[in-house]
């Protein structure tokens, strides 16, 4: 891998973002700070934004007796907030209301071929929750699978995606991993619904139903895109797809590794809709989807009806930053659901505090005490573990990194107790040193290894363990309820 170039998907902006477009942004970030150790800050990019162009937010502004300008920018906001609220290092934020982004997905449009985009009367099934249209099939009960509502009636003439010229080319992409699905659950999934045989989609709205927000069908004023087909080019668009840009033309035209990190409720969008999109208009596809699950509140799925949402910030002023990048890394599985509660949240801030917390504080005070910080001397060779670690990081399996390094914390801990040096030191002073030189290179490898995880606290650690060992604050002061 010579560059990377990795974005998260991009929420609508109807509402105050919630913690499961943090776990998002959190693992997208990961992945792009392990990169740029490796790589180098200049060969990595990472884009984050915020999908504005749909009928979910007009309807929403409009519950709410808001101008639906003022109402989405104000969400817009709100989601570029989490970057420095989540400690995340985005290189870009796109807004799709943006000149770059409206003449890019227009250029998309108009680079399909002539033959793939056709107009035509329909009738279907819809939900604005998803902007999704469903068939009979796929849904017998008449509610959406997702939201659990009843679908709206739609008959209107709108353009339609030849989907089914790229039936083949896309089963070979993804059964081949030229186009890689992470999980393989997820890409046997896919796999299955394109050998179903995929139906043509529609891609615009007429501007009465769309309520004359949109993207501008090119040439014909009377039809807005469907905001999936305009909302996916925003990994394009925000490189500078539509003056061919510098920037487009290195981080995705001559790029070797491209990738997206979505929810699973979106897999069909991103793995069927945008390389069928892109093929049709001659342009570089994705090689990576990294697709996660969803996060429930106390088991129940997250929901401004029931009362749960959860804003990020809620949890950051209470915890810390890096507290709360570990719990959704380590808690909620890579591949898979995962459940907050706030019993849950307690214990991984037990976890820090009491493991990797106790580990870093005792070792520098007992170096402080009996060596005045000067326990240089034993250095590890980390190179299988790092082999290891980096082998879970390009599986996406960042749970299972962590729980890796924290292995090493407990055993860093274990030799601790055992070695006892504080007993030692009296009996055989050199022999003290010698483990505590080892611990402490230990902790400085569990430093480094931390670092795309959270960054607060690697820093502290690596600050803390250069060539004096310093004493310090805890890491993770002792909460109120705790006994």
């Amino acid at each position: 891998m010579k560059r990377f170039y990795v974005t998260t998907a991009i929420p609508y902006v109807n509402a105050s973002p919630h913690i499961g477009f943090a776990l998002e942004m959190i693992q997208t970030d990961v992945m792009a700070r392990y990169l740029r150790a490796q790589l180098g800050d200049k060969q990595v990019y990472a884009l984050t934004g915020t999908d504005e162009n749909s009928l979910k937010n007009v309807r929403a502004a409009e519950e709410a007796g808001e101008d639906v300008d003022g109402f989405v920018a104000r969400h817009a906001e709100e989601v570029r907030s989490l970057t420095p609220l989540l400690n995340c290092s985005f290189n870009d934020f796109i807004r799709t209301r943006e000149d770059r982004h409206i003449r890019g997905a227009q250029k998309l449009w108009s680079a399909c071929k002539p033959e793939d985009i056709y107009k035509k009367m329909y009738r279907g099934l819809y939900c604005v929750g998803c902007e999704a249209f469903y068939t009979e099939k796929e849904v017998p009960t008449g509610l959406c699978p997702e939201h659990k509502k009843s679908l709206e009636v739609i008959e209107e003439e709108n353009y339609f995606f030849k989907l089914s010229n790229y039936q083949q080319p896309l089963e070979e992409l993804i059964a081949s991993d030229t186009l890689r699905i992470v999980p393989d659950t997820r890409k046997n999934e896919i796999l299955s619904f394109i050998r179903q045989g995929l139906e043509d989609f529609s891609i615009s709205r007429s501007q009465e139903r769309a309520k004359h927000w949109g993207v501008p069908v090119p040439g014909d004023a009377s039809q807005v895109m469907y905001v999936w087909f305009d909302a996916l080019s925003n990994y394009i668009t925000a490189l500078g797809y539509a003056d061919e840009a510098d920037l487009y033309q290195t981080f995705w035209v001559q790029n070797d590794h491209r990738a997206h990190v979505i929810g699973k409720g979106i897999l069909r969008f991103h793995a069927v809709y945008w390389p069928a999109m892109l093929l049709s208009a001659g342009v570089p596809l994705p090689h990576e989807l990294f697709v996660h699950g969803y996060i429930t509140i106390e088991g129940e799925k997250i929901s401004k009806s029931l009362g749960n949402v959860i804003h990020p910030k809620t949890l950051v002023d209470e915890y810390g930053v890096d507290a709360v990048r570990y719990f959704f890394l380590r808690e909620i599985p890579p591949y898979g659901d995962g459940d907050y509660s706030r019993a849950r949240m307690e214990d991984r801030y037990a976890e820090l505090a009491n493991q990797l917390g106790n580990l870093v504080g005792r070792v520098a005070a007992m170096s402080q005490k009996y060596f005045g910080g000067i326990v240089d001397g034993v250095q590890k060779d980390w190179s299988e573990t790092e082999r290891e670690l980096d082998a879970r990081m390009h599986a996406y399996d960042v749970r299972g990194y962590l729980d890796r390094v924290f292995e090493i914390v407990a055993q860093a801990n274990e030799l601790t107790d055992k070695k006892a040096p504080f007993k030692l030191v009296k009996e055989d002073e050199a022999a003290a040193k010698s483990v505590l030189s080892e611990l402490a290179d230990t902790i400085r490898f569990i430093g480094r290894a931390l670092a795309p995880m959270l960054p607060h606290t690697s820093e502290e650690i690596l600050r803390r363990y250069g060539t004096v060992v310093l004493s310090g604050d805890p890491l993770f002061p002792r909460r109120e309820n705790e006994k």
